[in-house]
């Protein structure tokens, strides 16, 4: 007993080290967004409860989380503020923004096709935010502090899924009809490395890079399963999906660590960690893991997901994930430790 005592604590508490990161800088989709579609014309928003509960004074900021997400645990850990501010967010300023600054968008990917989905910002105007970012930052620090803080900062990069669930998986999918899903994930691919090359242009040396999570067993895809009478079960189709296009990264990552001077990659793969969650919920001290918290848990998530929901659960630290599409404060929080301990260590 003592020693599986032991287990839920080194899970759960922050894993901090501090180190020689002087920033966070994101760029990605709702995985990372903390709040930039607030201030977009999407549907895809959740500035409203009941996301946000368990968030500093329970305020919903926009994240598609009960509380935090995996930038704000990582910006912890490397000893700076336990939050990423949005660059979008009017509250903040460059100030804020020197040692922490989100770009991400909600709903994109890396297929600009993708962000057109759900009317949000397409990754090449992330890439243009955070130009302006780079002149805004050089005027407030000067030239040599500015570019020490682009070179040195950690570059998060967290998309993808919604180019396969949301796009090229979805109905009346043009992708589909002009790509077989193996040639699909070769053009994300190329799509990764042009992103990758950009940003290292412009400075950019430590990134880590997400690959996708086993993206199948969302309960949305689940929920979706059933409609179609294959029972409550993960989509292994979409799993394996995943799989294969991880592998890819990982290759391109291997190629592009070797091609790129000064660069230093590393994989943060999240499918393995978030899969055991789902096979043996238990071990990592949950309860509930084929259905989300909020709502039904079954294909609840944006504005479906909201305060006038009488049947969202009252505890989230039981289950996996927080809504049909994304995972609990708790879920990004045992990640983002795992990630620190076994690949952003490097980093430090």
């Amino acid at each position: 007993m003592p020693c599986i005592i032991l287990f839920f604590v080194q899970i759960i508490i922050p894993f901090v080290v501090g180190g020689k990161v002087p920033a966070i800088i994101v760029f990605g989709d709702s995985t990372v967004d903390t709040g930039n579609n607030n201030q977009i014309l999407t549907v895809l928003k959740s500035n409203f409860p009941p996301y946000g509960r368990d968030y500093y004074d329970n305020k919903a900021t926009g994240r598609f989380c009960n509380g935090r997400i995996p930038p704000d645990f990582i910006s912890e850990a490397f000893g700076l503020r336990p939050f990423v501010p949005a660059y979008l967010d009017p509250m903040y300023n460059i100030t804020d923004f020197a040692v922490g600054v989100c770009f991400a968008s909600a709903g994109t990917g890396y297929d600009t096709a993708t962000s057109h989905v759900l009317n949000v910002m397409p990754i090449w105007k992330e890439i243009e935010n955070y130009k302006e970012y780079q002149k805004r930052l050089e005027a407030y620090v000067g030239i040599q502090k500015s570019k020490y803080i682009i070179e040195e900062a950690l570059y998060i990069v967290s998309m993808g899924t919604n180019d396969f669930l949301e796009n090229y998986f979805a109905m009346q999918s043009v992708r589909a009809f002009q790509y077989t899903t193996e040639q699909y994930r070769g053009f994300i691919i190329g799509h990764v490395e042009n992103f990758i090359k950009e940003i290292y242009q412009l400075g950019a040396r430590k990134i880590s890079l997400t690959g996708l999570p086993p993206m199948g067993c969302l309960p949305l895809e689940r929920a979706a399963n059933m409609l179609r009478g294959q029972g409550d079960t993960c989509n292994n189709d979409y799993n394996d999906c995943a799989l294969k296009f991880n592998e890819m990264l990982s290759a391109l990552i291997q190629k592009l660590n070797k091609e790129l001077p000064g660069i230093r990659i590393a994989f943060a793969n999240p499918y393995g960690i978030i899969l055991q969650m789902v096979q043996n919920p238990a071990s990592f001290g949950f309860e509930v893991e084929r259905i989300a918290c909020c709502g039904t848990g079954l294909f609840e998530m944006s504005y479906l997901c909201n305060k006038l929901n009488p049947l969202t659960c009252p505890d989230p630290n039981k289950y996996v994930f927080w809504d049909s599409f994304h995972l609990t404060q708790k879920t990004n929080q045992i990640i983002t430790n795992s990630l620190m301990k076994n690949v952003l260590h490097q980093f430090v």
